[in-house]
C-alpha cells in the first residue's frame, strides 16, 4: 500500500555525493524539523525528468523557499554518482538536493515503486511529490504512468499557497 497524506516516513538511508564521496543520510535526519519538498521521478537523464521535471524544481527553487520549504529533495533509483552528475548537468548547486535510492528501499518502502523491467530499466520510482513537514507527509501527488501533470514545481507552488 503506498503511504498517504498523514503518514510517517519510513527510516530509510539514501545516498548523496559530496566533494568528500558518498555519504549517507538517514531519512529521520533528511525531513526531522523540516518543511521539505520532495519530487521523484523514474530516472536521471530520462526524457521528461531531464526536459521538465528536474529544471522546474530549480527554476522555481527561490519560490519554494520563499514559501517556507527549507530543503528541496530530488530522489531517483540511480545511484550517487549518476545523480550527482545528472545535478551537475541541470546546474541545481545547491538548491536541490540529489538523492539516491539505489536499491530502491525508500520507494519501495512509501510504495510508490515502479516496474520497467520489461523496458530494460527494473525497479523504478513512480513520478511523484510530496510536500513533508517533520517527516510527516502534508501534500502527495502521485502521477498517472507516463503523465506529468501533478507532481511539477508549480503544483507544489500551488500546493503551498492553498496552505
Amino acid at each position: 500500500m503506498a503511504i498517504q497524506e498523514g503518514d510517517k516516513l519510513p527510516s530509510v538511508d539514501l545516498q548523496h555525493k559530496t566533494a568528500d564521496g558518498i555519504e549517507t543520510i538517514n531519512t529521520n535526519e533528511l525531513f526531522g524539523g523540516k518543511k521539505v519538498a520532495l519530487f521523484a521521478l523514474p530516472g536521471a537523464f530520462t526524457p521528461t525528468c531531464s526536459a521538465a521535471h528536474l529544471p522546474g524544481y530549480v527554476v522555481q527553487s527561490d519560490a519554494l523557499f520563499a514559501r517556507g520549504v527549507d530543503r528541496i529533495v530530488c530522489l531517483s533509483v540511480n545511484d550517487a554518482f549518476v545523480m550527482h552528475a545528472w545535478g551537475e548537468a541541470h546546474n541545481v548547486e545547491d538548491r536541490v538536493l540529489m538523492l539516491a535510492d539505489g536499491s530502491a528501499h525508500f520507494t519501495r518502502a512509501v510504495g510508490l515503486e515502479l516496474d520497467l523491467e520489461a523496458a530494460g530499466m527494473g525497479i523504478r520510482s513512480q513520478r511523484y511529490s510530496m510536500l513533508v513537514d517533520d517527516g510527516v507527509v502534508t501534500r502527495l501527488f502521485v502521477e498517472q504512468p507516463q503523465a506529468f501533470e501533478v507532481s511539477d514545481a508549480d503544483s507544489m507552488l500551488a500546493a503551498l499557497d492553498a496552505g
